[in-house]
């Protein structure tokens, strides 16, 4: 039987960082307000493209696998935030990477497109249909966000994760996945106006994040919760079994939840929400890439993840770690810096949104 081994990984966190303390000067709001809600402290935020934030995501994964982007037969983009709906962003990253024989597609699954995409790749690997693949999480959520919207604002970050997997007869990789979607629940998190319907004919667009909590914490913890009940009920595993929980990092009060209904020591829990906000489809990936830096994944280990998403999608994995947790290569690549402020790079957003920031400009400073 195939298996898909995690043999690669990669991130770009964009060096350009929105502090809670930065997010005050906009915002009617504070460092402890936002903190005591969330578990986050700063965000990053990009001045390139979802697609350019993949690619390079990709590149070091590529290295760190050993592997040329010739040889890879399947690119996955997950992301909420493509450049475009047509064609799709994968197939701008696999141009770029040079992988040419692969075939590239976007999954759109909100926060659980990368979860969805490893399952879908990781399932063609065990059909027998490719052999090697790139699973990426990209979001460029920084352009959707209204200013005006306190509850909402400061909750996203952008960046890029991704993965190589590669088929094996060992026992490794994602094991089991379960994808599922709460039913009747589209409406508690979602952005109206984000798409064709309706066709927009003028460039007033305005795109602002309709956001729920209470609702989507308690659909968030039982739509996970069920997910990681049948992942573990499938590979005949407790929570004691598991080593290390990689969860969506959407909300530190979401994880906390989760962990207590699982009996789960946090201890053992990946929790980058602090550094990152929530990335969308780039948050498990680049927990993961984090979980390898600071030594908390070891070899041989048994990993649970687990998301959620607008949808409200959600899904779980078992994934079993091989032998190597370092590196093969590191790539060379790099995306030259912002030449400004973070408040110079979100100058139009602000004015689009009507956000008192303009004493924070450079150019009036």
């Amino acid at each position: 039987m195939n298996y898909a081994e995690i043999t690669g990984w990669g991130k770009y966190a964009p060096p350009l960082l929105m502090t809670n303390d930065d997010m005050a000067k906009i915002v009617e709001t504070s460092d402890e307000w936002i903190f005591s809600r969330s578990g986050i402290r700063q965000r990053h935020y990009t001045h390139v493209s979802t697609g350019e934030m993949g690619w390079l995501a990709a590149e070091r994964a590529l290295a760190a696998a050993g592997v040329d982007a010739e040889d890879i037969d399947l690119v996955i983009l997950g992301s909420t935030t493509p450049e475009e709906i047509c064609p799709n962003t994968a197939s701008y990253i696999k141009n770029k990477l040079g992988a040419k024989k692969a075939a590239a597609f976007d999954l759109n699954s909100a926060c659980t497109s990368w979860l969805y995409g490893l399952n879908v790749a990781t399932d063609m690997i065990k059909a027998g249909s490719i052999k090697k693949a790139i699973v990426i999480g990209s979001e460029r959520i920084s352009l959707v966000m209204d200013w005006k919207k306190r509850e909402s604002c400061f909750l996203f970050g952008d960046g890029a994760g991704a993965v190589v997997i590669e088929a094996t007869e060992n026992e490794l990789g994602l094991l089991t996945g379960k994808m599922s979607c709460v039913p009747d629940s589209r409406e508690c998190l979602h952005l109206p106006g984000w798409g064709m319907s309706p066709l927009h004919l003028t460039q007033d667009i305005f795109i602002s994040l309709n956001f729920e909590g209470q609702e989507i914490f308690k659909s968030a913890v039982k739509g996970m919760g069920d997910a990681i009940a049948d992942v573990l009920e499938a590979e005949g595993l407790t929570a004691e079994d598991i080593d290390l929980f990689i969860p969506h990092q959407a909300n530190v009060r979401i994880i906390q939840s989760l962990a207590k209904r699982l009996n789960f020591p946090m201890e053992k829990v990946v929790v980058v929400i602090d550094k990152y906000a929530n990335t969308s489809a780039a948050a498990i990936p680049l927990a993961m890439c984090d979980a390898l830096e600071s030594g908390m994944i070891k070899p041989g280990m048994t990993i649970l993840t687990a998301s959620f998403g607008a949808g409200l999608t959600c899904g779980a994995g078992i994934i079993k770690w091989g032998d190597r947790i370092e590196p093969v290569g590191q790539s060379d690549e790099s995306i030259p810096p912002y030449e400004g402020t973070v408040f110079d790079l979100l100058e139009d957003s602000f004015n689009h949104y009507g956000a008192d920031a303009a004493h924070l400009l450079t150019k009036n400073q």
